[in-house]
């Protein structure tokens, strides 16, 4: 709909001015013949004619639509200063505000010499002989003025939306990285083990059948392969300036519970109900249930300060629920963030078939909520064979 519009409003605005420049040149052809009683009829609608045809002409060409409406109006007076204040209406738009006042002296003064029977300088023409040239140019500044400012807003409006387009696909990005960063912690730990283990099985080799002692040295040389492949992707993923991975990688899986106990020692009222066994969901569903109430208490902390905040967590089948509301309060003082974690956070659920809902809750509440399936047997163990 703002498209059409956009391509109406131009359309409109040309019949507009179309009408209006046949409508003055009838007029002035109609006063021509009766005030000279059609002595001068043809003369003066010819000029009528000829002036109304360079100001319907493109704009490029500026200068011949002025000249002519100047000159008619010097000659033949009063019935062609409507042309005229066209004109200098256009050059005011433009921005010619100088070329626009010359254009008036030199019709209005160039009218003392012109025809007597329409001279603009009668005793009871002063007044409209220079408030129409005056109201042309004043009203051709105001409009050209709030033309190029909502121009200028309305590329700005582009730009600020291309540039939030570009901030939340860096969120996207960044997300992407950070969640490839914490699963390779989380394997890197799990790999470490099996290789340790596997190790510890292969020193006993003497104890071992042949075949299981050879079956041990490949899971180890396979777990140890895919270590080094995951670190090789990790310094890929990483930003430039953030800390190299260590050798030993501990787990970065973190409990919902410490989160919300360290908002408490901060000061922060929360509330925390957990159904389920986070042990019994995958990794991933820990990590976006974590990631989401963190940045949930940090919304609260900042927008609703001193307001009691109730999480829920529910790790049950089918899916993995989280839950966080809070109701009004003040907001702490000081400059907003750039408010894209929502954007990092919806990207996250999304990538585990997930959906997010942020918003209110009614009476000024405040939800942030999101559901995770549980993956298939199928999913999690392969297909059967």
């Amino acid at each position: 709909m703002a498209g059409v519009s956009r391509r109406e409003g131009p359309l409109w605005a040309a019949y507009g001015r179309v009408a209006l420049v046949a409508l003055i040149v009838a007029g002035i052809g109609l006063n021509a013949s009766v005030i000279s009683g059609g002595r001068h009829l043809f003369p003066v609608t010819a000029a009528a004619l000829l002036c109304g045809a360079a100001l319907l002409l493109p704009r490029r060409r500026w200068l011949l639509a002025p000249l002519l409406a100047t000159v008619a109006t010097a000659w033949w007076g009063w019935p062609m200063l409507p042309l005229l204040a066209i004109a200098l209406y256009d050059l005011s738009v433009d921005r010619r505000v100088r070329v626009a006042l010359g254009c008036a002296v030199a019709a209005l003064g160039g009218n003392l010499l012109g025809h007597p029977t329409t001279s603009l300088w009668g005793a009871d023409r002063y007044a409209s002989t220079l408030f129409l040239p005056a109201l042309a140019i004043a009203v051709g500044l105001w409009l050209g003025s709030r033309r190029r400012l909502l121009h200028a807003l309305t590329a700005q409006v582009g730009h600020l939306r291309v540039e939030t387009e570009l901030r939340e696909e860096a969120a996207r990005a960044a997300e992407r990285s950070h969640i490839a960063a914490e699963m390779h912690d989380v394997l890197a730990h799990r790999l470490s083990l099996i290789a340790l283990h596997t190790g510890v099985l292969a020193t006993r080799s003497d104890t071992l059948p042949a075949p299981v002692v050879e079956r041990l040295g490949l899971l180890r040389t396979a777990s140890t392969e895919a270590l080094a492949d995951l670190r090789d992707v990790l310094g890929a993923l990483r930003d430039p300036g953030s800390a190299p991975a260590e050798s030993a990688l501990a787990p970065v899986v973190r409990d919902v519970r410490e989160l919300v106990d360290e908002a408490r020692t901060a000061g922060q009222h929360v509330g925390l109900t957990v159904d389920g066994l986070s042990e019994r969901v995958p990794t991933t569903h820990r990590l976006a249930v974590y990631r989401v109430v963190r940045e949930a208490l940090t919304n609260a902390r900042k927008h609703a300060d001193g307001a009691a905040v109730t999480v829920r967590v529910d790790y049950r089948p089918p899916a993995t629920l989280v839950e966080v509301t809070n109701p009004p309060g003040q907001a702490r003082a000081g400059p907003a963030g750039p408010g894209f974690g929502l954007v990092g956070l919806r990207e996250r659920v999304t990538a585990l078939g997930g959906h997010l809902n942020a918003g209110p809750a009614g009476a000024g509440a405040w939800r942030l909520a999101a559901r995770i399936p549980h993956p298939t047997d199928t999913e999690q163990n392969g297909p059967r064979t």
